[in-house]
């Protein structure tokens, strides 16, 4: 079982590195989760620009000038947790809806005809609305119709990843939101989503139950980013080691404004952010780095071949909001408001090739 030490103690490895520290570990072939520690670290601020080319060397050999893109599909904005900084939390007054399995269908069509091939199905908590039975019946409905199916719903078990994988779902992305414990105490205020431990076992779950892909991520700005991307690189690490057949992506989503006006605990800003996606990328140069449509299109556009690998593109956060753009009660604000062809042109304009198709079931070992 993974266990994560203490955000003081994080803290206090990440602020005792040094110069010279930063130097060595910029220098090193392969990285221990202590150089992660190093590439976080206050004094790395100064090296940033030599992060940056290592992690676009490194990005360029892993992954070549590609990005892949795809689209979230949000399929129910129903949810029993109160987390303070999430506009589908159960106590925010919005316009909830589930979609039906024909109403879903017709959306994955939407985005099917707008050139997506990689789709990710999300919802909020609410396993009575919105379980299992469902998503086998809507993965059954578009498997031949995507090249992956991708799901970001509540925690389930190994055997009901299992069996969602045998109808054709082949990822899953569960973000810990915050791998400080009192501050996760402080954010979930009620529902399931408080179990910790519970969250923080479910990605090695997915890997078990079959699921080609996991990803993991944290929720920037809720507590310290240093600290937070330091936890993220030991879980990552950890699932590298006890699943290393799954294929793993991280993802640093960022709060956005939405419904409950919560507000950041702690500033994060893009300098921030781009020290954190060089670290990760250094320290693991295998792993999916996800920059969402939370961002804004020139910060994504200045991003690109320099750490991250996957792009959201033509993103709607409430559900049937791709057929009904005037729909209300979205889990939160999109940053970039750009279509699939305005991406693809920003990513071919810097050079890149806009991936829209890198896999196919036919390829998939039974």
């Amino acid at each position: 079982m993974f266990e994560i030490p203490s955000f003081a103690q994080l803290t206090d490895q990440i602020n005792s590195c040094t110069d010279e520290d930063i130097k060595r570990s910029l220098r090193a072939a392969h990285l221990s989760t202590h150089d992660l520690a190093v590439l976080l670290s206050p004094a790395a601020d100064k090296h940033l620009e030599a992060m940056a080319k290592r992690s676009a060397d490194i990005t360029a050999m892993r992954f070549g000038r590609t990005t892949q893109i795809y689209a979230p599909l949000y399929v129910s904005s129903f949810c029993t947790n109160r987390c303070s900084y999430c506009g589908f939390s159960a106590d925010n007054k919005i316009e909830r809806r589930i979609l039906s399995l024909d109403e879903a269908e017709a959306e994955a069509m939407i985005l099917h005809h707008r050139g997506f091939n990689h789709i990710l199905l999300v919802s909020g908590e609410a396993p009575a609305k919105l379980g299992v039975d469902y998503l086998e019946k809507l993965a059954l409905r578009l498997r031949n119709r995507f090249a992956s199916i991708s799901i970001e719903v509540q925690p389930l078990s190994t055997e009901e990843y299992a069996r969602l994988f045998t109808a054709g779902i082949t990822s899953v992305a569960i973000y810990q939101e915050t791998y400080d414990r009192n501050i996760y105490d402080r954010v979930h205020i009620a529902g399931k989503k408080c179990d910790y431990d519970f969250r923080l076992e479910t990605p090695a779950r997915a890997a078990a139950g079959s699921m080609r892909e996991v990803g993991i991520g944290a929720l920037l700005g809720l507590a310290d980013w240093r600290a937070e991307g330091l936890a993220l690189g030991l879980h990552l690490a950890w699932l590298r080691k006890n699943f290393w057949r799954t294929g793993l992506t991280v993802s640093f989503p960022r709060l956005r404004p939405a419904a409950g006006e919560f507000q950041p605990l702690c500033e994060v800003n893009e300098r921030d952010l781009s020290h954190l996606i060089f670290a990760l990328r250094i320290f693991d140069p295998d792993v999916g780095i996800i920059l969402s449509t939370r961002e804004e299109a020139r910060y994504r556009n200045g991003m690109l071949g320099l750490g991250p690998t996957r792009y959201s593109a033509g993103s709607c956060t409430a559900p049937g909001g791709y057929s009904d753009p005037d729909t209300t009660g979205e889990q939160f604000s999109i940053g970039d408001q750009r279509s699939i062809n305005e991406v693809c042109a920003a990513i071919k304009q810097k050079g890149f090739d806009p991936v829209r198709k890198d896999w196919d079931a036919a390829f998939q070992l039974q």
